[in-house]
């Protein structure tokens, strides 16, 4: 911490530590590997045996992907606790790249069911041990009450999202349109090589973290969270959490369960919301076909161009009189902004209905990039800023397992939205996506009400 410490004050006060852009794209190369494979996964399960996918139902394809989607988040947990008791961050991160490298090889070798279950696994557990930490390793790069926070965290989450943007393209082009073939009147799609290109990807990432890692992270993320926090604190890092560290913790905790509601109508991007692009909206652009996994590229190419502005309006406000917005009245917008986000979607649905059988008139594209815009505006009010919330009130010998139950949040929420992907198939789109608008947007307004009190709870 004290290294970290260094590296950020040798800066100019505007500036921000080398070691966050080492991080960003150490975490856009996992991001890509992530969100190639995932913007892939339910075509691959979905498509006839003879089309290159497994030939799986609607159905049982989304339990898959759910369960995946899910067991990514609580894996994390894990990580976290391993992470603050037994070894460090850097160390953790490296472990769940390799792993992950290995998943995605073994799904585009075998390219079965066997190799379906293998490769998912390891995907699953190597993200357990990588997602949490490096999170917590760019807070570590940042004072408690340094300003540039928020703003270091909205920068790293466009490494994200850079990596996802591009995920979808390159994994879903080589899937869909470059290795697509015709046999016996039959297309037959590459999916494997879009697991290859996923593969690549993570090992890119590994490459430039390990090279890297020791100039410009220094001794931050060397050594377990415990073991930083007896040195820096003595015998008082043994001691109970103090009044206050307990009032933190909670509103980790409380907020965490509001982010479920947000996350759980987000997730039907690579679920309902892909099918229902592949079956019902008009994909044609001047007469060619854009690829269904593309539409996917849509959120992060929003983040990308957005986020740089939000980061600017954020570090600005907060050197203001006014002063920065509260946390949890940013992440109440951002509820707010995914059920605005599914209106537009709901409009859609309105022109096509839910039975492709009896469709007799496609829904426009601009529908559904509306519904990832604001989805995306929503994404940026709350989740950088849920991370840089945890990493600054987290109680340090926890932070990495705090950083764990916020991501478990997503946990829940994947459960959930799968659940609410599969009744697309008996209930209808519209009645879906109407349940999930309305209820983002009420909880939206009971987190702003909450406000003023979490916040206080925070300081």
């Amino acid at each position: 911490m004290e290294a970290a410490a260094k590296l950020t004050n040798q800066q100019p006060a505007k500036k921000h530590p080398p070691g966050l852009y080492l991080l960003f794209l150490t975490e856009m190369w996992e991001r890509f590997s992530y969100y190639g494979m995932r913007g892939l996964l339910i075509l691959y399960l979905t498509k006839e045996l003879a089309s290159g996918g497994l030939g799986m139902k609607e159905s049982t394809a989304i339990t898959i992907y759910t369960l995946f989607t899910a067991l990514v988040y609580i894996t994390p947990l894990i990580g976290g606790y391993l992470t603050d008791q037994f070894i460090g961050k850097r160390f953790a991160i490296t472990i769940g790249g390799i792993v992950m490298a290995i998943g995605n090889f073994i799904l585009f070798a075998m390219n079965s069911v066997t190799g379906l279950y293998l490769g998912l696994i390891l995907l699953i557990v190597g993200n357990g041990f990588f997602k949490p930490n490096i999170s917590t390793l760019v807070g570590e790069l940042y004072e408690k009450d340094d300003a540039r926070r928020d703003g270091a965290f909205t920068i790293f989450y466009m490494g994200i999202n850079l990596g996802a943007f591009l995920a979808p393209l390159i994994c879903g082009y080589l899937a869909e349109d470059y290795f697509k073939t015709t046999v016996g009147g039959t297309i037959q799609y590459g999916y494997k090589y879009g697991f290859l290109a996923a593969c690549i990807g993570m090992i890119i990432g590994q490459i430039i973290f390990n090279v890297l890692g020791p100039r410009f992270l220094g001794e931050a993320g060397l050594k377990p969270a415990s073991k930083v926090a007896k040195e820096k604190a003595g015998s008082a890092a043994q001691a109970p959490l103090t009044k206050k560290e307990k009032q933190r913790t909670a509103v980790i905790l409380i907020l965490a369960s509001f982010v479920v509601f947000f996350w759980a109508g987000f997730e039907q991007a690579g679920s309902s919301l892909t099918l229902y692009t592949d079956k019902f909206v008009d994909r044609n652009l001047f007469g060619w076909t854009v690829p269904t996994s593309w539409f996917q590229s849509l959120n992060p190419m929003f983040i990308i161009l957005l986020a740089p502005l939000l980061s600017a309006f954020w570090t600005k406000l907060a050197s203001s009189k006014r002063g920065d917005l509260p946390t949890p009245t940013k992440m109440a917008f951002g509820m707010i902004l995914l059920g605005i986000g599914f209106v537009a979607v709901i409009l859609a649905v309105m022109q096509t209905g839910s039975d492709d059988k009896a469709l007799t008139v496609k829904a426009n594209m601009i529908f559904i990039v509306m519904t990832y815009f604001f989805h995306t505006v929503g994404e940026l009010f709350l989740s950088p800023i849920g991370l840089s919330m945890v990493s600054k009130i987290a109680p340090i010998k926890l932070a990495s397992l705090l950083m764990g139950v916020w991501m478990a949040s997503s946990f829940v929420a994947n459960l959930l939205a799968g659940t609410l992907a599969v009744y697309t198939e008996s209930l209808g789109y519209l009645e879906v996506f109407s349940l999930i608008g309305v209820v983002v947007i009420l909880f939206g307004l009971i987190l702003l009400g909450l406000s003023k009190k979490l916040t206080a709870m925070m300081e």
